[in-house]
């Protein structure tokens, strides 16, 4: 059930890079904060549950 939330966090990741990107071209400093907050973190929960469960995530 790892793979899911490894899913989950990667697409959360993803969105919150490319919200860094528009915040940038905006020059909105607090959006560009809390997109970049966002993917640093769940960035990391998803290599992290990478690194633990590995990919393909095993059956046990």
């Amino acid at each position: 059930m790892s793979w899911i939330l490894m899913v989950i966090f990667g697409l959360t990741a993803v969105l919150a890079a490319i919200g860094t990107v528009q915040t940038l071209r905006n020059k909105e400093v607090l959006g560009f904060l809390f997109n970049f907050g966002t993917f640093v973190i769940f960035g990391g929960f998803t290599v992290a549950t990478l690194i633990t469960h590995g990919y393909p995530p095993g059956l046990h």
